[in-house]
């Protein structure tokens, strides 16, 4: 069976599959960890980390404690967070200190946040004093600031210097990160003044002053800066890296592209489960753990439907002098939530990358409206003809068209009013705007149909 594909003794492409996992699962239960070492070694590291996280929690603890099994720090760090949290508890304080020092700043400090306060100061009492500082000093930042993203692992030069002594110093130190595409100009107080691409520097005459092919158009970091902010900034001036500095503008360390892409994904993924009332949920959570999390939002909108149907208590006559009222109550109610939802989904997102602005917003409001009003029209024309085929009545027809072209209305004013006005309380839009944009959909809804219904039949 071909598990690999290669050409020229490379890989090239790495084929997933069940029968894969089920020899890696054979080769656990026999203790063959030659096998599973050499057969990872192979492969690219995130391949090798796809097969762990589709191995069973019971088999992943075997792996990992398999005796001649030593997890490669590459293949750890492209493991999803909840899988790295899970194989923490089996690895040792050894291990983990294995792992951390073969990792850059960034990706190390990303381990140590998962792990608990006791056996994080064990690890960190036993990592040589100039990697403690380093990991100690990123740990003291915010969690979603630009610091714990950074990468300690930097090229700078100073200003001063020739082509030639750069390429020689390059050459020569081994304490330079393994890729870098910049390399940081610094003056005497170690504060950035530009960058050189590295090719620029292979393709200038060693005589030639560093100085002179500088680019002095640099993006300075504050090491505080919330990590979206970085995001945008990256996003806007399609930057590879980026350097970082301190409050006295020293330099400090460095983001790169790759840094952000994880960033921007995994606050994509963080406002997607938000919207649906989730939060931070992983896969690997338990059944009572993913309960509790859900259980908040489930009540809060339990609350929202007792509102709904105590509008619709309020027109039980009219619904008993017109069933077909509740037939059709529902269609209202979900077109203006689906319609709030749309505008929602929207309005968080232009938030979030700061499209959204008080320049705009006027702007914004006219044509969300404006939309609300042309979906509305459409929707009651379509709604008003199937009612009117159904039910032959005119009147019927009439009180759905008008509820329609209101509720979307609505639905689209508030789907947009609501994020901002949480905005400004400073409440994350992606927590409880649905709740809120769900819950006045359907009492408008509601109340607008059952309303104008009690108003044609009495």
């Amino acid at each position: 069976m071909s598990l690999i594909k290669k050409s020229k003794d490379k890989i090239v492409n790495f084929e997933f599959n069940k029968e894969y996992i089920k020899v890696i699962t054979e080769k656990i239960s026999i203790n063959d960890a030659s096998f599973i070492n050499n057969s990872f070694k192979d492969m690219h590291p995130a391949d090798a980390a796809d097969i762990i996280e589709h191995l069973s929690q019971d088999d992943r603890e075997s792996l990992i404690k398999l005796s001649n099994f030593k997890i490669d720090p590459a293949i750890f760090i492209e493991l999803n967070e909840a899988i790295q949290t899970e194989i923490t508890k089996y690895l040792s304080n050894e291990s983990i200190v294995f792992i951390l020092k073969n990792l850059d700043s960034d990706d190390a400090i990303q381990i140590l946040e998962n792990l608990d306060e006791k056996n994080k100061n064990d690890v960190l009492g036993s990592l040589p004093p100039k990697d403690r500082f380093v990991l100690l000093e990123s740990l003291s930042y915010p969690e979603d600031s630009a610091a714990r993203i950074m990468q300690r692992q930097f090229t700078a030069i100073p200003s001063n210097w020739s082509v030639g002594q750069t390429i020689d110093y390059l050459r020569e130190n081994r304490d330079l990160p393994e890729e870098f595409l910049e390399i940081f100009i610094v003056d005497n107080e170690f504060k950035p003044i530009g960058t050189v691409p590295s090719s620029k520097v292979l393709r200038t005459p060693r005589e030639t002053k560093m100085i002179s092919i500088t680019n002095e158009t640099q993006f300075l970091i504050p090491v505080d800066m919330d990590r979206e902010e970085v995001g945008r900034m990256f996003e806007n001036y399609n930057l590879n890296s980026a350097c970082v500095v301190d409050k006295n503008n020293k330099l400090v360390g460095m983001i790169t592209n790759d840094d952000v892409l994880t960033v921007l994904a995994e606050e994509a993924e963080e406002d997607a489960l938000r919207l649906a009332g989730v939060g931070d949920e992983e896969i690997t959570d338990g059944i009572v753990t993913k309960t509790k999390r859900r259980f908040n939002w489930l009540l809060l909108n339990l609350f929202t439907a007792f509102l709904a149907t105590w509008v619709i208590s309020l027109f039980g006559a009219t619904i008993e002098q017109m069933v077909a009222l509740a037939f059709l109550m529902p269609i209202v109610a979900s077109m203006g939530g689906n319609a709030g939802m749309q505008t929602l989904a929207v309005t968080v997102r232009a938030i979030a990358t700061n499209d959204l602005t008080e320049n705009n917003f006027s702007q914004n409001i006219i044509k969300e409206f404006s939309i609300g009003i042309l979906n509305g029209i459409i929707f009651a024309i379509i709604s008003a003809a199937i009612v009117q085929l159904w039910f032959q009545d005119s009147i019927l027809s009439l009180i759905i068209s008008i509820s329609m072209i209101l509720n979307m209305i609505v639905a689209g004013l508030f789907g947009i009013l609501i994020p901002i006005s949480l905005k400004k309380f400073k409440v994350d839009p992606a927590i409880a705007s649905s709740v809120f944009v769900t819950t006045i959909t359907d009492v408008i809804g509601f109340l607008s149909f059952l309303g104008i219904g009690a108003y044609f039949f009495y």
